[in-house]
């Protein structure tokens, strides 16, 4: 049931009340609820009850009552089909069938917008994701980081919300000197193996490609930094740190762009220290008198909120623990304006949270309790050819997000991309997940993503074999519309926009995926079960027509919203070809 037919009906039991509550000071708030068993309605709802003990009345005489008011109003009409009285005083309502069909106008007409809300005018939310040190490629963790921001980026953008996507990341410390030292040493000629090598470190084949382009004195620039160039001499550490950096910033930058994922800004964590922030937010919370020194080092009084103990700060060495930074971070995005800031993470960052937000509050400016939000992610194991996939030779000690892409689409990017898109959206991302690379090639029900674009794919194929004006059907006859899967398919796409609503608000990308599958399902149950152009019943055919049309269109919309594409045409499962002419 779209939004507006439940505001409707909300406004009928409300006129409905309002003789029966006059005079009280009662403000009765009407709840719809879809029944778990479809037998007993399509709205279900409990105001009788709620209201029956300060009425000090009867719930099922207070909900004869009402039943009797909402038949007698002739609004009802146009949008109720029956009305009855449950158990001890629920009243189910069935919803007239011209008010389910015409879900199918309001798709037609709305197109890319059904589904789209304003809850988030005026919000301006930032949503940081991937931020991966550049030390080396891209990880499928990182991969789930992307899928899952991104997607949730664009559920916020549908709600009305201003989004920025940004990458945090840091250019200095322990492990930039690592890669550093790491490229310097196969600069030098040593390998992984030689009494030479660093102990710590990166051993994957692209420092050797680092370094060989460094001695070259190749240019290389990311999207957000200065181009580098290798000056060839590799006694120059710092030389070399740059030029590192900029070439797996360059690097990371190809990955996403693979991936389909841009950001609108970039953040150095080098930044927060040479600006004075961190030293700032020090300082903000000495002053504010949450701070004590014990054993030479600086403690912040997390426990004061909620923390299971208090926190080392500044350590006796003068240096600052890791978190210390993400305070100074937060508090400037709290001061460029957004309201509501999310982070991507994997479950490994789960301990820094009650301290980032202890120190956010104690800086007492104003920030609210639980800013930031939180999504954490759990780990991804890819399995290819039967086995458990470890190492990349190229990374060194784990599956890159390229390889990935590489792997799930043949060769092909775009069908990697899809893949690996929807299927690491797919399941809650505190769940561990197993992308099966097989799976994904397989061109059959058995590959999610395969399924839902085959719908959409299937609707197209039939619109063309039709050979129709297809800007007509927004105006065609609903009404012989009347079959089980002709109403499943009318319930399924009319719950699209309030699925949009709770992923957004549940930060849960997921629930998208989980939608088109069963909207998929319904889709393809259809087609088997009817013949869409092969009717004589011209009006009927045209009926459904319109309603596989508008199927294509939220089918559509929401594989734009996670970033996955939407093919008009498909290879066929062999299973399917016999069957492909009845469309």
């Amino acid at each position: 049931m779209l939004a507006q037919q439940k505001q409707e009906i909300v406004a009928l039991f409300q006129a409905a009340l309002a003789p029966i509550v006059a005079g009280t000071d009662l403000t009765p708030n009407i709840v719809l609820e879809r029944p778990r068993d479809p037998s007993h309605g399509d709205v279900a709802c409990n105001i009788a009850m709620q209201l029956a003990k300060p009425l000090k009345t009867n719930p099922r005489e207070l909900a004869t009552r009402l039943v009797a008011a909402l038949q007698a109003d002739p609004k009802a009409a146009n949008i109720v089909e029956s009305l009855e009285i449950a158990g001890p005083g629920f009243i189910n309502l069935r919803v007239a069938a011209n008010a389910k069909q015409s879900v199918v106008r309001t798709v037609l007409e709305q197109g890319e917008a059904f589904g789209r809300g304003t809850s988030g005018e005026g919000h301006h939310a930032i949503i940081e994701f991937v931020s991966a040190n550049p030390t080396g490629p891209l990880h499928v963790g990182h991969g789930r980081q992307a899928a899952l921001g991104d997607a949730l980026s664009s559920l916020f953008e549908a709600q009305g919300h201003q989004v920025t996507r940004e990458f945090y990341y840091n250019d200095a410390g322990v492990q930039i000197a690592t890669l550093a030292n790491s490229v310097q040493a196969r600069a030098r000629g040593f390998k992984p193996g030689d009494a030479e090598w660093p102990e710590s470190a990166y051993n994957g084949d692209y420092i050797a490609d680092i370094a060989a382009d460094f001695l070259a004195g190749k240019t290389v620039s990311a999207s957000d930094g200065e181009p580098a160039t290798g000056s060839g001499n590799a006694d120059d550490i710092e030389s070399i740190r740059r030029f590192a950096v900029a070439y797996l910033r360059n690097e990371q930058d190809q990955d996403l762009q693979a991936f389909g994922v841009k950001f609108d800004n970039y953040y150095l964590e080098s930044s927060l220290y040479a600006d004075g922030k961190v030293e700032q937010a020090v300082q903000s919370l000495i002053d504010a008198g949450v701070t004590y020194e014990q054993d030479g080092a600086l403690w912040l009084k997390t426990t004061d909120y909620g923390d299971d103990k208090d926190r080392v700060m500044r350590k006796s060495d003068g240096t600052y623990t890791y978190f210390v930074p993400d305070v100074a971070y937060h508090i400037q995005k709290f001061r460029r304006g957004f309201d509501q800031a999310i982070n991507i993470q994997g479950s490994d960052h789960h301990g820094t949270i009650a301290r980032v937000r202890a120190g956010l509050q104690a800086v007492n400016i104003g920030i609210p309790q639980g800013y930031p939000d939180y999504v954490l992610h759990k780990m991804v194991t890819v399995m290819k050819d039967g086995e458990e996939v470890k190492i990349s030779k190229r990374a060194g000690s784990y599956v890159t997000v390229r390889d990935l892409i590489e792997w799930s689409g043949n060769g092909d990017i775009t069908r990697g991309r899809d893949a690996v898109r929807f299927f690491l959206i797919s399941r809650k991302a505190d769940t561990e997940f197993v992308f099966d690379v097989d799976v994904a090639l397989k061109t059959s029900d058995e590959n999610p993503v395969y399924y839902v674009q085959y719908a959409h794919a299937r609707i197209c194929s039939a619109l063309a074999n039709w050979g129709g004006d297809e800007s007509t059907l927004a105006k065609v006859d609903l009404s012989p519309l009347t079959t089980p899967h002709e109403a499943g398919l009318l319930s399924k796409l009319a719950a699209y926009p309030e699925m949009l609503q709770r992923a957004q608000a549940e930060l849960g990308p997921h629930q998208v995926a989980f939608y088109l599958r069963e909207l998929a399902g319904e889709l393809h149950s259809y087609y088997f079960a009817h013949k869409w152009l092969l009717d004589d019943n011209e009006p009927l055919k045209l009926a459904r027509l319109a309603l596989a049309t508008a199927t294509r269109q939220v089918l559509r919309n929401g594989l734009a919203l996670i970033g996955v594409s939407a093919p008009n045409k498909m290879e066929r499962a062999p299973a399917d070809a016999q069957d492909e002419p009845q469309a």
